[in-house]
């Protein structure tokens, strides 16, 4: 599947008004997909601007059917069941828990008091999760990505040559995370650059730096985020904060 390069940058006034914008963006997406293909499929992402977005597709969730929906998650810390710092416990509670998903278009990655205490083999059976949705579907419709300071998105950090350089398999093990915990799983760029609408969603003046670095066309190996494209569209949503270096 080919990508799209050109890269789309949407400036909101602050935190408030981006991930309003972000969740009128998520529903307008997987409706669109929806009404196209009968189906839709999502990567959300955690960190506070991202169960805040969550929070307001709870809300105002327009016509999505949430039957037809398919949820995964861009990475997720190896932890156990019902550990606070799961991705998937934070997206259960914004949002999952109140809505009428089928718990069977739910996939996360398995924790690490699971059928899957190895991280290796916790990747491997995602990945093939992934495979399986993608030979079926071709791709995600909506992959949502935030972005930290060091550039990094999903558990794809800066310098870390092996999850960087992947260039088959849809999700690897990360055991030398710099951000704790240090175990996890993520999506790589290939499940990344399967998805037919990528959007980055980024807040604060911390990130100025890395959004500017980005959006110009760094090293994916110093910057992560530079390396994420969509099949479709590729799209920055940010604050005024977090667009600060592009001016």
């Amino acid at each position: 599947m080919t990508t799209s390069s050109a890269a789309a940058v949407e400036i909101h006034a602050d935190g408030d008004a981006l991930t309003t914008a972000a969740a009128r963006l998520f529903v307008e997406v997987l409706v669109a997909a929806q009404a196209e293909r009968g189906a839709a499929s999502v990567v959300v992402t955690g960190g506070g601007t991202g169960i805040t977005l969550l929070e307001k597709v709870r809300d105002d969730p327009g016509a999505l059917d949430w039957s037809k929906l398919d949820v995964f998650w861009g990475d997720e810390r190896f932890v156990p069941a019902g550990d606070p710092e799961r991705n998937e416990l934070q997206a259960h509670r914004a949002l999952l828990d109140h809505v009428p998903v089928d718990p069977a278009r739910i996939h996360a990655v398995a924790t690490s008091d699971g059928e899957y205490p190895d991280p290796v083999e916790a990747a491997a059976e995602y990945a093939t999760a992934v495979r399986a949705h993608l030979a079926a579907h071709g791709a995600f419709d909506l992959h949502l990505l935030g972005m930290g300071p060091d550039g990094h998105i999903n558990s794809l950090f800066p310098g870390h040559t092996d999850a960087i350089g992947e260039e088959h398999e849809y999700a690897v093990a990360v055991t030398d995370s710099p951000k704790p915990p240090p175990v996890r799983v993520t999506l790589t760029y290939p499940a990344i650059r399967r998805s037919r609408h990528v959007v980055l969603v980024v807040s604060g003046s911390g990130k100025a730096e890395a959004v500017a670095a980005a959006v110009n066309g760094a090293e994916p190996l110093e910057v992560p985020a530079a390396g994420a494209h969509g099949a479709e569209s590729t799209t920055w949503l940010l604050d005024e904060d977090a667009a600060a270096g592009l001016r």
